[in-house]
Formats: structure tokens, C-alpha cells, sequence
């Protein structure tokens, strides 16, 4: 199975950064508190811990180790020329995260992360989803969204991945360009694609 987050600062173009996550860098990343604070900054833009602090609730000693954690991996950076000696602001480096869980199938040490960051994500994947609908959304976003599900699809392992591909292609027509000037009507939204095997009980 393939994961993709793709959080980039230009996620419509063919030459937008990649980055597969190795044993190492999986490591890295794989705790929850670190993946928080990789989604906030890659969400919401740049902050400082103590700004983290207030929006995870943990101590600005814990979220300064973990910051420190991501940076050593190469998940995020220090902004220059912004802040203090005393106030760091950090923004995460751009580019997709990927990750192809076959990459562990012979590294035991590396499964125990994999579990982590597998379990992690879909568990903030859920959490998105929740949050949005059970926000109060005004005007002409009240009502908008959808939430599908298609369980009747039969495919082989090679049709699967065309349509994987086929729909990763369509979000990333939509995207807009991030140089363009935004529309003042548009908000951030959440599009997230699941596309997995299902077990059959009358078949190994």
C-alpha cells in the first residue's frame, strides 16, 4: 500500500519535490505529537513553539524537542530572518510526503513506526473529516462536501492503480497555482482518497 500527503506548496506541477520516506526518516516522523505539528505547519504556515503550545495544549519544552526532531530529519526548517534568538519560527519544507509500505517488508525495526505512522494518519484523516462536519459552515458553504463510498468495485491490482492515478490526476488539476492571486471566496479544503483492497471471506 502507497501513502500519499500531498501538502505541497505547488502540488500542480510535474516538478514539485517528493519524498519517500526511508526507515530513517519514517522513524523520525512516526509519533503522533510530530505529526501534529507537521500538519499545523504545513496547514496553517509557519509558527513558533510557543504558538504550537497554545494550539496542542502540550508545554513549549515538549513541542521545542520535537521541532528540533523534524529538523534533524529534514521535515522542517528554521525561517530566516524572522523572530529572535529566544523565538524561532519553524515552517515545514515543501514537497509530498510518500510513503510505499513495501519498502519495510524485510526491516522488523522499521514496522513498529510504519504501525505508528499508518495508524497516526488515518486517524487525523477521520479527525479532518469530523471536524468539518460538524462545523457551523455560513451561507453558501452550509450544505457542501461530500462523503462517498464505492464497495462494489472489482479490479485488479494494475486497475487499481489506474484509478488511484486517475484520481490523484483530477485533484491536481483543481489545485490552483499558488503564485496566482487568491479568490477572496475560497477556503481550504479537505480532499482525501482512499482506494483499498477489501478481504473476501470465500477467497485467501
Amino acid at each position: 500500500m502507497n501513502e500519499h500527503r500531498p501538502e505541497d506548496p505547488a502540488p500542480h506541477s510535474d516538478q514539485a519535490p517528493r519524498r519517500r520516506l526511508d526507515a530513517g526518516s519514517l522513524r523520525g516522523l512516526a509519533h503522533p505529537l510530530r505529526m501534529r505539528l507537521l500538519d499545523e505547519l504545513r496547514l496553517n504556515g509557519p509558527a513558533t513553539s510557543a504558538r504550537l503550545s497554545e494550539r496542542t495544549g502540550e508545554s513549549t519544552g515538549t513541542i521545542s524537542w520535537h521541532l528540533r526532531h523534524l529538523a534533524e530529519h529534514g521535515f522542517i526548517e528554521e525561517e530566516t530572518g524572522r523572530g529572535t534568538k529566544r523565538e524561532r519560527w519553524w515552517r515545514a519544507v515543501g514537497g509530498a510526503i510518500v510513503l510505499a509500505a513495501t519498502d519495510f517488508d524485510r526491516d522488523p525495526a522499521a514496522r513498529a513506526a510504519l504501525s505508528v505512522y499508518q495508524a497516526e494518519n488515518l486517524r487525523r484523516q477521520y479527525q479532518r473529516v469530523a471536524d468539518s462536519l460538524a462545523a457551523g459552515w455560513p451561507g453558501e458553504w452550509h450544505g457542501t462536501g461530500s462523503v462517498s463510498d464505492w464497495s462494489n468495485l472489482r479490479l485488479t491490482p494494475a486497475q487499481l492503480q489506474a484509478l488511484i492515478d486517475e484520481l490523484n490526476a483530477v485533484v491536481t488539476r483543481h489545485t490552483p497555482d499558488p503564485d496566482a492571486a487568491p479568490d477572496p471566496a475560497a477556503r481550504p479544503v479537505i480532499v482525501q482518497i482512499q482506494a483499498l483492497p477489501r478481504k473476501d471471506p470465500d477467497r485467501p
